[in-house]
């Protein structure tokens, strides 16, 4: 298990960035043939992209069904949903051959681009996580103490 830190911290991270969800949702459990394929593409193409450092990829956090990804940018984002070379590509091929819109798994995502100091976030009794992967944790403290002061662009100024 992870070591926590036990206090509160926040992030700072240079620049804008995006954050993009992901996720699917079995419709039929039983279809096991549909779905699995699904869940089993996105831990080889997150590993694909940690090995890719000019990919533009910052790190995700992942969970049965969800997963945060965190992207330099939207144009990093969209190289690698169209590369060819790719392990996504494939993916997505299959997914719309094989389950296309039959109902058997629903998969989703949304895109949202942040601006620099547009944001805020606290951890506290955590280990690094989330943005926390990403940025330079430091201390919520002074300026950074409350979630008006870290989300206010003059806050992280």
């Amino acid at each position: 298990m992870a070591q926590t830190i036990n206090q509160r911290m926040t992030v700072r991270l240079e620049g804008d960035f995006v954050v993009f969800l992901i996720g699917m949702r079995i419709n039929r459990w039983w279809k096991f043939n549909k779905w699995l394929p699904v869940a089993l593409a996105m831990p080889k193409m997150l590993k694909e992209l940690s090995q890719k450092p000019e990919s533009g990829f910052l790190g995700a956090e992942t969970s049965l069904t969800v997963i945060v990804q965190y992207w330099k940018s939207f144009e990093h984002l969209e190289a690698y949903a169209k590369d060819r070379n790719g392990l996504h590509y494939p993916a997505w091929k299959a997914f719309n051959t094989k389950v296309r819109s039959n109902g058997d798994v629903g998969i989703w995502h949304e895109t949202y681009k942040v601006r620099a100091g547009e944001y805020e976030c606290i951890y506290n009794n955590m280990p690094r996580y989330g943005l926390g992967k990403v940025g330079e944790l430091e201390p919520a403290v002074g300026r950074r103490e409350y979630a008006a002061d870290r989300i206010s662009a003059a806050g992280y100024q």
